[in-house]
């Protein structure tokens, strides 16, 4: 038997009332088992302030998440503010650790935390959360992805970068029981009797700007060429940059990715947001846009998000036998909903928290970008990275 309870405080200087909060909540939802574990998230005021490292050292099981954005359980949904999604059990194990110093090394780093924390657990683990931090001079969101699925390749991955509300994302943060970090990876590894599933809300893929490319040439999540040109030169032939300026903001404009040319390829297209142009005129992506691909540009506006999401919690709301659920939705998905003239900037977590919020425990993020599996051909698992998306764990 798996059971879950989410919790949540918005005291970030008294530390007394903060624990006390948490441990009322913990006492009225949830009766620990043999194992637990938490999933954390927090606004970066709860690591200024000393909050996360003194709730965490006062837990009585390992805690593991990021920094975010904005934040969603069943009792609030709000910016400012710490909450832990708690899974506890009998017969579910859950081994949690960090891969750290990521940048020195993401596969022998990762290694070296997977063989300490696996121990003695004899097959693969049955589900692995990741909490990646953002890398993007380093790592391209696959590269995460790539690096578990060498080690555990029939494990489902699910998890999130991190995230946070700064114009350019500079104080994102990992968390390992209370210990915050810009160069670890926290994880948790669930072994025995744990039976996961997924959805995915993305853009209407009906949405279409009438711009086709196909991609002649990449490295990772670079592009050099578009249609045989530079990059660069082809969106300046489709009227989208001139003199080095830029007459759209890529971060709303979803590339809609057929990565056709993959060994694993399921048929499921992937949604790419443009970071920036480097010096020599190529196009560098926050995820891999694989050579040979080809790409559709989709509109990104609030409505869909808001409607997307709707659809997702609905299914998961008729759904039966469910312990707990997490769901990560992508940061420009909140920033669209900023922008459309509504005027709460949470719509799209109020939305989940209306309708789960008295049918199962849940915990919602902002998202740095998103790992969650597609269910592809012959109802298989791909693990993928994505953006723009809302992911969910049904447990």
């Amino acid at each position: 038997m798996l059971k879950c309870a989410s919790v949540y405080t918005y005291e970030i200087d008294d530390r007394t009332t903060a624990l006390n909060e948490i441990n009322a909540q913990l006492e009225e939802k949830i009766n620990l088992l043999e194992n637990s574990v938490g999933i954390i998230m927090c606004h970066t005021e709860f690591i200024s302030s000393g909050m996360l490292k003194f709730i965490c050292s006062n837990l009585p099981f390992d805690v593991v998440g990021v920094t975010t954005a904005a934040q969603a359980v069943n009792d609030e949904a709000g910016e400012l503010i710490l909450t832990i999604f708690i899974m506890t059990s009998d017969d579910v194990r859950f081994r949690s650790g960090a891969a750290d110093n990521l940048k020195d090394g993401l596969d022998a780093s990762v290694k070296a935390a997977y063989e300490n924390v696996s121990g003695d657990e004899t097959g693969a683990p049955r589900l692995a959360l990741i909490f990646p931090p953002i890398l993007l001079s380093h790592f391209a969101g696959d590269d995460y992805v790539k690096t578990w699925q060498n080690l555990i390749p029939e494990t489902p991955l699910f998890g999130t970068l991190a995230m946070d509300d700064t114009p350019t994302f500079e104080d994102c943060e990992t968390i390992y029981n209370g210990e915050n970090s810009k160069n670890a990876m926290p994880f948790v590894l669930c072994y025995g009797n744990i039976n996961p599933s997924f959805l995915i809300g993305t853009m209407p893929k009906e949405k279409v700007i009438h711009y086709t490319g196909d991609i002649s040439k990449s490295t990772g999540s670079v592009v050099h060429e578009i249609n045989g040109m530079n990059a660069y030169k082809y969106f300046e032939s489709i009227g989208f940059e001139k003199d080095g300026e830029s007459s759209v903001n890529y971060l709303f404009l979803p590339f809609l990715i057929d990565q056709r040319k993959r060994t694993d390829y399921d048929g499921i297209p992937v949604i790419r947001v443009l970071s920036y142009f480097s010096d020599d005129g190529t196009a560098v992506f926050h995820g891999n846009v694989d050579e040979g691909s080809t790409f559709t540009l989709l509109k990104c506006e609030s409505e869909d998000i808001l409607t997307t999401a709707q659809n997702c919690v609905n299914e998961v709301r008729d759904k039966n036998d469910i312990n707990g659920v997490l769901l990560f939705s992508c940061i420009v998905r909140r920033i669209v909903t900023m922008s459309g003239g509504n005027s709460d900037a949470n719509e799209e977590f109020e939305i989940v928290k209306k309708t789960l919020a008295p049918v199962v425990p849940f915990m919602m993020g902002s998202a740095g970008g998103e790992i969650c599996p597609t269910l592809g051909k012959g109802n298989t698992l791909t693990n993928r990275y994505h953006e723009y998306t809302l992911i969910i764990l049904i447990i």
